[in-house]
């Protein structure tokens, strides 16, 4: 799991190459209404984004409606996204543009004077500090959940937000350990989340809470402190920030997310049982490899970037080391000019933005396409594994 996080984390050229795609938009904005502020929310602002996450920003400004069409007109006049890629959703409980970056493929979601992505940003910062095991078991999640197809809610899956939230619940919540310690087996904790949502929590009759220290409420309770009519959804998460909001209410596919939790539960079970030494491909799999896996496409995107924006190796070494890591030196800043996303030189002329962020779906996870690093799993007791119940009562 730590070497996983650690070859997934965001590298200084992925941060700098999607600085500038938030400049190139600000410009746009700018150029519109001089006194609007931009400001990154989301992923991104955390640090807890995937190579191919997208980009979350939104714009304060004095308008009477979110001035969507005007800002989607703009943008294609100025050539920032790729054509067909820019999709003004005014129909969705927060209206969006959603676009892709024409030069980097960088997806982009823009909204409209709403704050409250903004302070969740500062929420989940601050559950980091106080959770330093959560950095790493969101990043896995969320690799798991994307090559499923379940990580976003119009595709039936579930938002990063309420991953999160549940990870913490899951944290906060936890009736043996205090996950504070930042010397918790990790293999473990993960294990134990998938068995806590895949196997033993009630969604039809339980909802989660973070505020005061976290609690597991009656679907009942929480609908009393809602809008009337409104019924607590499968997945029912409070949000901490908007008391009367559930935000796992978009959350359709909550199930499909529930049973893909249980095979992994399955799959990691089976992985850490003494039986597992007998296995025929024990040598070829990693622990964690059993259930995610990194495509092709993804570290040729990576090495793409690094290339591109990468400085050159005789100015930093630890730029070298990076580009080393993944199997690429590090070219001359000029090279930054020379090579677009579409040329036959980019991974990117191999296939689309969407194929990076689902080609590693769970029909494809076997092939010559599909990379499974060697991620090495903590030690643990084999026999300790199996005792880690404590779930049975939700």
């Amino acid at each position: 799991i730590m070497d996983f996080y650690n070859f997934m984390s965001p590298r200084p050229e992925e941060t700098t190459m999607r600085q500038e795609v938030v400049d190139r938009i600000e410009s746009v904005i700018k150029e519109l209404w001089p006194t609007a502020e931009v400001q990154i929310f989301g992923s991104f602002s955390t640090g807890l984004f995937l190579p191919t996450s997208d980009i979350d920003l939104v714009v304060f400004g004095k308008w009477e409606k979110p001035p969507l069409q005007q800002l989607e007109q703009a943008l294609r006049k100025h050539n920032v996204a790729e054509p067909y890629s820019i999709k003004v959703l005014d129909k969705a409980t927060v209206p969006i543009i959603k676009l892709t970056d024409q030069e980097t493929e960088v997806k982009v979601d823009i909204s409209f004077n709403v704050e409250t992505g903004i302070k969740a940003a500062s929420f989940i910062k601050e559950y980091v500090k106080k959770y330093t095991v959560l950095p790493y078991l969101i990043l896995v999640l969320k690799q798991f959940l994307l090559q499923r197809d379940l990580n976003e809610v119009f595709t039936g899956g579930i938002s990063s937000y309420s991953l999160i939230l549940m990870v913490i619940s899951f944290l906060q919540l936890h009736p043996r350990i205090d996950a504070r310690n930042p010397n918790m087996n990790l293999g473990i904790l993960l294990i134990e989340f998938f068995e806590l949502y895949g196997r033993h929590f009630n969604y039809l009759k339980t909802g989660i809470r973070i505020k005061n220290g976290g609690a597991y409420m009656a679907k009942e309770d929480i609908m009393k402190a809602m809008s009337n009519g409104y019924r607590p959804s499968m997945l029912c998460i409070e949000d901490p920030l908007l008391p009367g909001n559930d935000v796992g209410r978009s959350s359709y596919g909550a199930m499909q997310v529930k049973e893909a939790f249980d095979y992994a539960y399955i799959i990691l079970g089976h992985a850490v049982s003494p039986l597992a030494r007998s296995y025929p491909n024990k040598d070829s799999d990693s622990t964690l490899g059993r259930i995610i896996k990194v495509t092709q496409e993804v570290i040729n995107y990576r090495e793409w970037i690094i290339k591109k924006w990468g400085p050159s190796h005789k100015d930093s070494v630890g730029q070298v080391e990076t580009g080393t890591l993944l199997g690429v030196g590090v070219e001359d800043q000029q090279q930054r000019d020379s090579v677009s996303p579409h040329s036959a030189d980019s991974p990117m002329s191999l296939s689309s933005p969407q194929q990076h962020s689902s080609a590693s779906s769970a029909s494809s996870l076997s092939g010559s396409d599909i990379v499974s690093i060697a991620f090495h799993p903590c030690p643990y007791n084999p026999i300790n594994i199996l005792h880690y119940t404590g779930y049975s009562t939700f």
